[in-house]
């Protein structure tokens, strides 16, 4: 079982992914396991520093850093709060691109809970409305669920005539 490699894709010793691979460049910013457990922490609402450290169970200092990363990167923002008589001081807060990535870290979450513990996860993903379970799929935009087996990869020739990018040779 494996994607179908169409055009110039189907001999992979003739092409490589290299720097411009979307799964390379997306795991530069979220690669490391405190940047998906923030990230996991910003989903369940926490939005300030020492909640998000404590919570994940990671040092100030790395809480930091990887805070920074994900504001650069894009994924959160900083947010100035002020307390009575206290300081000014950031909430960090999901921006539309941090909210895309919520499907790929449930995503994560529905392998873990199938593979890594018995009888399924610790928690449940329902929809709040209704109590349904809910599911990570790969659908076409027609809806339909598509497999592994049912999956074509090719060059996408909009960015190829855009001039954005070079077709692999």
């Amino acid at each position: 079982m494996a994607l179908k490699l169409e055009g110039p894709l189907a001999d992979r010793s003739a092409w490589e992914a290299g720097e411009q691979c979307s799964i390379s460049r997306a795991m530069r910013i979220v690669g490391t396991r405190s940047a998906m457990l923030l990230l996991r922490e910003a989903y369940y609402g926490t939005t300030r520093f020492d909640d998000f450290a404590h919570r994940v169970g990671i040092t100030d200092a790395v809480a930091s850093a990887r805070l920074k990363e994900l504001v650069e990167a894009g994924l959160l923002a900083r947010s100035p709060y002020r307390e009575p008589g206290q300081r000014t001081r950031y909430e960090y807060v999901l921006t539309d691109m941090g909210r895309d990535l919520l499907p790929a870290v449930l995503a994560l979450m529905q392998w873990g809970d199938k593979y890594l513990h018995r009888g399924g996860g610790p928690l449940q993903l329902v929809e709040d409305a209704t109590s349904t379970p809910v599911r990570v799929q790969i659908r076409s935009e027609d809806g339909n669920e598509v497999g592994l087996d049912d999956l074509r990869v090719r060059i996408n020739r909009q960015r190829i005539r855009a001039g954005t990018e070079q077709s692999p040779s």
